[in-house]
């Protein structure tokens, strides 16, 4: 780490300096290892909120948030990487100025953050959050209002997880699985979640055409998680096919192949064992 000339001005100078290079050499090492686009950008708050379902907010008050924590912005996700370091020199000087202030000891007003499970993002205040990434500090105080929302923020760690977390938010608006059953349920592939939500909804056409009377989402999710779902999956698992898959994954899977091979709705061991061999292996990587 470059040491401090002890002169405010310059040093502030040297820090923007060093943070903007810092900035390019991380694009271009990305570039270099093909990796995805979205590696060194800053989430935005909006399409975050949007994938997860925005439920509901609560103020928190004056907090303490570490600086590793704010991953994203509500409408600068262009002038900051994801590391709040400036992609471009057009904001130098406002930069400067401010980190010449607190340079000088001059207080400095608390930012505004918005939460989301343990992320933030920023409302105001990102030179503020640029700068104390660049002096390395570990902490910043914020105003901070809490988002809530419909699904778990959790594994969110670039923009391309927001696809997955926006078919899974659709899916459970359509299978309103709840507690430990909704954990159950996990695919990998997002338009999986689509094909999965069609298969339990013509589950529960079926078992209403068999009673003869409305079953309601949240009967049918239930009813199908314990009558279809985990009597499979048990079957599945007895049968040790599909384990590299999720529970979910190889159900679907299964679904699938037993519609072809017998045309019927229906589960046994013959049909269990028959589709053994159909069973797909997914391929290790080489070490």
């Amino acid at each position: 780490m470059a040491r401090d000339t002890g002169f405010p001005t310059a040093d502030a100078e040297n820090d923007f300096a060093r943070q903007r290079r810092r900035a390019d050499v991380a694009r271009l090492v990305s570039w270099l290892r093909r990796e995805p686009d979205d590696v060194n950008a800053i989430l935005p708050f909006d399409e975050v909120v949007a994938a997860l379902g925005k439920v509901g907010e609560k103020s928190l008050g004056l907090q303490v948030v570490t600086i590793e924590s704010i991953v994203g912005s509500v409408d600068r996700t262009g002038d900051f990487d994801r590391y709040f370091r400036p992609t471009s020199t057009h904001s130098r000087a406002r930069w400067e100025r401010l980190a010449v202030a607190q340079r000088r000891g001059e207080s400095v007003p608390p930012v505004q953050l918005y939460r989301v499970g343990s992320m933030h993002f920023v409302i105001d205040g990102h030179h503020r959050v640029s700068i104390a990434c660049a002096m390395h500090q570990k902490t910043i105080d914020a105003y901070v209002t809490e988002i809530i929302t419909r699904i778990s923020p959790e594994g969110i760690t670039q923009r391309a997880d927001l696809l997955i977390k926006d078919h899974r938010r659709l899916f459970l608006s359509r299978v309103p699985l709840q507690g430990s059953q909704r954990e159950a349920v996990q695919v990998t592939d997002p338009w999986e979640y689509a094909e999965l939500s069609e298969c339990v909804e013509a589950w529960g056409f079926r078992l209403m055409q068999e009673k003869g009377e409305f079953l309601g989402r949240d009967t049918v999710a239930r009813r199908w998680f314990g009558e279809e779902f985990l009597p499979v999956v048990r079957m599945l698992r007895g049968a040790d096919m599909l384990p590299e898959h999720t529970d979910a994954e190889a159900y679907l899977w299964i679904a699938r192949e037993r519609y072809r091979l017998v045309r019927r709705h229906m589960w046994n061991d013959e049909i269990v064992a028959e589709l053994r061999d159909r069973a797909p292996r997914k391929h290790k990587p080489a070490t």
